[in-house]
């Protein structure tokens, strides 16, 4: 019985510390600057798996007349020089303490609360798609939308649900909303477009090179 007691006692005490991890990590989650950290690096991976380190880039100053600086961008290839890039910006939001409130009155079933607190959280989104358009949408040097990354599928099916939010973001400020799984869609369709345009390029090259030869070959 000692035994069993002792060893009750040792699995309550990892328990606890397990609780005090649970506590430490909410604790960084609260924090602002912190918590906006953690979605850009969740975003930097997802990049990073699908993308070189020449076709995107972190912290870009998109507009070379402001100071500003989106989260990541994707470096799309110009129309005129080679050398100039056309950016498409991603932000990182997350708006957790709206989030949180209304997974709160979900779980206590208070109609009341959650048609307030789903409320808060659409305009919560609203105004961080107008932000990003504002800041970071500027052609030609960038695309002329944006993508706005929610870092937890939880929180994008939540937005999504929200009647006309998604069309009114797009048509209102051009923002496109994505979480983990759609961003990875979307840049692996972007990923799929590049892989075409260098074939294209070695098609051209190619062909120059074929029609060299069949001067030479005339000669």
């Amino acid at each position: 019985v000692s035994e069993r007691l002792e060893l009750v006692h040792k699995g309550l005490g990892e328990m606890q510390t397990l609780a005090a991890g649970v506590g430490d990590l909410k604790r960084v989650l609260t924090n602002v600057k912190t918590r906006g950290g953690w979605g850009e690096v969740q975003l930097e991976s997802i990049l990073e798996q699908i993308f070189t380190a020449e076709q995107f880039a972190r912290s870009v100053k998109v507009n070379p007349a402001s100071a500003e600086m989106v989260d990541a961008a994707i470096r799309l290839p110009g129309r005129g020089d080679a050398d100039t890039p056309v950016w498409l910006p991603i932000d990182a939001k997350f708006p957790r303490e709206d989030y949180e409130r209304l997974i709160d009155a979900q779980e206590r079933a208070d109609v009341d609360a959650i048609k307030t607190a789903g409320a808060q959280l659409q305009r919560a989104v609203e105004i961080q798609a107008k932000s990003i358009s504002d800041k970071y949408l500027h052609p030609p040097h960038t695309t002329d939308f944006g993508v706005m990354f929610l870092p937890t599928e939880g929180l994008y099916a939540e937005v999504i649900r929200r009647p006309g939010l998604i069309d009114d973001l797009q048509r209102k400020h051009r923002i496109v909303v994505a979480g983990p799984t759609t961003l990875t869609a979307l840049l692996n369709s972007l990923q799929l477009g590049f892989r075409t345009l260098a074939i294209e390029k070695r098609s051209s090259e190619v062909w120059k090179v074929l029609g060299a030869v069949k001067t030479e070959f005339g000669k």
